[in-house]
């Protein structure tokens, strides 16, 4: 893990071992990764990432497995394959306030295709915001449909009964963090067709009151999707920025949803979050 930190901004730890995923994010000395509080997914190429504050799931597929074309050809894994695939070319530089970590990486697709992945985070250290901004490539020799799901997942061990959830894009404009009944749920809802929307969580008192907000580039992640658990020993709350909605690949594909990326093509992804 590689420390990433400046200013007003969180304390972040990068991870070279998987795509330069976040582990830690300290705010006020409390780390809001979830740690050890994660459900077991079975696969365990993201067992360790779940434990982190962020980590990226695509770019050939997102949720659950589901086989590949015909099943012949086995199933995509659970979340893509972006997971444990290390960064190359790592870079580190500063102007003023602000510091970057570039790098890239190279991702083995489920199907025998590949991808590049160009990331860039900075941190404002004056306004305290972390920006990252990603480039997805076809490097193989065949289409796929580009797909990606960012995971911020926060330790539910901090929250209390005060904190809710709010954006443009939920019913009423808000709710309890805890929604639903039980000890689990997730929805989807559309978050926009261009521009940024914009998320907050909040307050946290463990945190002095700051508030989560995060904000995503539309015409690319379009969907937010909200997932908690605190089915024992899980205890953690997801706001994911996503690409596409929550329905299965054919369905995705009767919709014409599924927008191959041509070998050699590029798509961009942005997401950006602050404590305020």
């Amino acid at each position: 893990m590689m420390e990433f930190s400046a200013g007003k901004g969180p304390a972040l730890t990068l991870d070279e071992s998987s795509v330069m995923d976040i582990g830690a994010c300290i705010v006020g000395g409390i780390d809001l990764a979830p740690g050890r509080a994660i459900p077991d997914d079975g696969d365990p190429r993201i067992d360790h990432s779940l434990e982190g504050f962020l980590f990226t799931c695509g770019p050939d597929h997102i949720r659950h497995p589901e086989p590949i074309g015909d099943g012949k050809a086995g199933r995509y894994p659970l979340h893509g394959s972006f997971s444990s695939h290390p960064a190359r070319d790592i870079a580190f530089s500063s102007s003023g306030e602000a510091i970057e970590c570039r790098a890239t990486v190279d991702v083995r697709l489920a199907d025998g295709g590949a991808a590049r992945l160009d990331r860039r985070w900075r941190i404002d250290g004056g306004t305290g915001e972390t920006l990252l901004s990603d480039t997805v490539t076809n490097t193989g020799a065949t289409p796929f449909p580009a797909m990606l799901m960012y995971h911020m997942n926060l330790g539910a061990r901090h929250f209390d009964d005060g904190m809710r959830l709010e954006g443009a894009m939920f019913e009423g404009g808000g709710m309890p963090w805890a929604f639903g009944e039980g000890d689990g749920g997730v929805f989807c809802v559309p978050a926009g067709q261009g521009g940024w929307a914009e998320a907050r969580l909040g307050p946290i008192a463990a945190i002095g009151g700051k508030t989560l907000k995060v904000r995503f580039r539309t015409d690319t992640l379009p969907f937010l999707q909200i997932w908690r658990n605190q089915a024992a020993p899980a205890h953690v709350l997801g706001i994911e920025p996503v690409s596409h909605r929550w329905e299965p690949r054919a369905k995705l594909a009767e919709r014409g949803e599924l927008v191959d990326l041509a070998p050699g093509e590029s798509r961009e992804y942005a997401l950006a979050f602050a404590f305020v």
